[in-house]
């Protein structure tokens, strides 16, 4: 599958677009170059917390329901969210542009429908020689909400109609025909609407839970021909590994 560098029998190092769904993936880790900026995106209720908990131990992490829990015990029990929101966006940036300061390597747990923040985090990344690298969680809209039922916590109608309209966008440009097809071994470009992220994976409902950690710098020597990670063409346009 085109995009995919083998780090070593167990990781994978995504470039460009790698649609993983509807395949079978060996690998169970997501090797990332250091201080590289990973945002988690996907309708709420997809499992994005649940792969921030599982891909966080020791990396710098910044998830808005935090930023909501940390706004919420400052504020009176009655108040509804709706009238603390903003400060709660206003913080959620700020964390953003304190753990962007470090550094370090980040997770980002976003919805994926407000494209300026992404292009935010890109640039302030770039301008430090680091990457911005999106994992799309492609669930559908019932499971998405099954998720929200699962945890009790649900996004207003409003909100999670617009995340989805948003997100369905991307992910037909996905599925757009491309004038120039790569090379073979050339990574397939992300969508115009992801340009700002040196890689794009996608995930579908069996794979969310797949790759169960994350690394950001190790070396390890690539194989042409690494086990357990398909090479035959696939349903979409990610094609071969590149040695």
């Amino acid at each position: 599958m085109s995009g995919m560098e083998q780090a070593d029998a167990t990781a994978l190092r995504p470039r460009g677009l790698v649609d993983l769904r509807g395949h079978d993936v060996g690998a169970d880790r997501l090797s990332y170059p250091p201080g590289a900026v990973v945002v988690i995106s996907g309708l709420p209720g997809s499992g994005k917390s649940t792969l921030l908990r599982n891909w966080s131990p020791g990396t710098l992490t910044v998830d808005p329901r935090d930023v909501r829990e940390a706004c919420r015990a400052r504020v009176p029990a009655r108040l509804p969210y709706a009238v603390y929101r903003p400060w709660a966006r206003i913080e959620y940036v700020r964390r953003l542009h304190e753990a962007l300061g470090t550094g370090r390597p980040l997770l980002v747990h976003d919805c994926g429908s407000r494209p300026w923040i992404r292009r935010r985090l890109a640039r302030s990344a770039a301008r430090d020689g680091r990457e911005l690298h999106v994992v799309m969680l492609a669930v559908s809209a019932a499971d998405a909400l099954a998720g929200q039922e699962a945890r009790g916590r649900w996004a207003p109608a409003r909100v999670f109609a617009r995340h989805h309209r948003r997100l369905e966008r991307l992910l037909q440009g996905l599925e757009a025909p491309r004038r120039l097809p790569p090379r073979p071994g050339e990574p397939v470009p992300v969508p115009r609407g992801l340009a700002e992220a040196a890689s794009l994976v996608v995930l579908d409902r069996a794979l969310r839970g797949h790759f169960t950690s994350v690394d950001f710098g190790r070396t390890a020597p690539a194989h042409s021909s690494p086990a357990g990670v398909p090479v035959e063409a696939a349903r979409r346009p990610v094609s071969s590994l590149r040695p």
